[in-house]
């Protein structure tokens, strides 16, 4: 039996009651993160009102992830250092019930990290986040991603995305122009954010984090749509003084930080479609 889908006006207020569910618990996140994005990731947490660790520290990591309100596994830069990390840290996170984000970057091109990303999906991630090719490399489907950069259509990337989530049990969210948010059965698509989005390093991994720290406060699916509706409604606003991609990066984060729970709930009530896959 299917389950009712939620009604636009119950998810955006379970979206803005989650943002002040945030702000009131102040979440700690451990992130396994890319070293490149590192300091973007942390902001972007902090200005959303949750605690950001980040440490990739073999023994440490995995003592944080049980003590943690949620984790972040990204796979952009997996030194030795953060693969020795990776599978102690999702099963202690997975044993303390701490709900688990996978971000699959470059998934499907590269070797090692696919190799990585299939052995974590056994731990069944409460939300896979990634862009269209790296989540059709992940479900197992043709992927023509090049590097981190998706050469593959949202839209045609459904059914994709419905295998994985369904696999896992959890939700997937797929970032682009327009985003798709799934858990197998429900679509929820998002049309918002700004394409200086796509101008800076580490967007997708500070959404990786708000993903994160959602899913510590609220059920995966409404935690991924806060999360992109959050980032893109930040974006919108943060582009009207922008002069380029550095001022935008750091309008970006005060933006997140101004966001109010009515400003998120309402946003989220204008840009979203919900339905099933046809």
């Amino acid at each position: 039996m299917t389950s009712a889908l939620p009604t636009p006006d119950d998810l955006a207020a379970a979206c803005g009651a989650a943002l002040d569910e945030v702000r009131r618990c102040t979440p700690l996140v451990q992130c396994l993160t890319n070293e490149v994005t590192t300091n973007l990731v942390a902001n972007a947490l902090l200005a959303i009102g949750a605690s950001p660790a980040m440490a990739s520290v073999p023994g440490e990591a995995e003592e944080l992830a049980g003590a943690a309100g949620a984790v972040l596994v990204n796979l952009g830069t997996p030194g030795p250092d953060q693969r020795a990390c990776l599978a102690p840290t999702v099963a202690a996170a997975a044993g303390a019930g701490v709900p688990w984000v996978l971000d699959p970057v470059a998934v499907g091109v590269l070797s090692v990290r696919t190799r990585l990303a299939g052995h974590l999906l056994g731990e069944r991630p409460a939300v896979v986040r990634g862009n269209a090719s790296e989540v059709r490399a992940l479900a197992g489907f043709v992927s023509a991603g090049r590097g981190v950069d998706a050469r593959d259509d949202v839209d045609t990337s459904a059914d994709a995305a419905d295998v994985l989530a369904r696999r896992t049990g959890g939700v997937v969210a797929v970032s682009g122009p327009v985003d798709l948010v799934t858990d197998g059965t429900t679509h929820v698509r998002l049309a918002v954010g700004d394409r200086l989005l796509t101008t800076i390093t580490g967007a997708g991994c500070a959404l990786g984090g708000l993903v994160a720290a959602f899913t510590s406060v609220a059920p995966p699916l409404t935690a991924a749509v806060a999360a992109s509706t959050a980032l893109g409604l930040a974006a919108e606003r943060a582009v009207i003084d922008a002069r380029g991609p550095a001022s935008f990066q750091v309008g970006l984060l005060d933006e997140l930080y101004l966001l109010t729970p009515d400003d998120l709930a309402c946003r989220v009530a204008a840009a979203q479609r919900i339905g099933v896959p046809a």
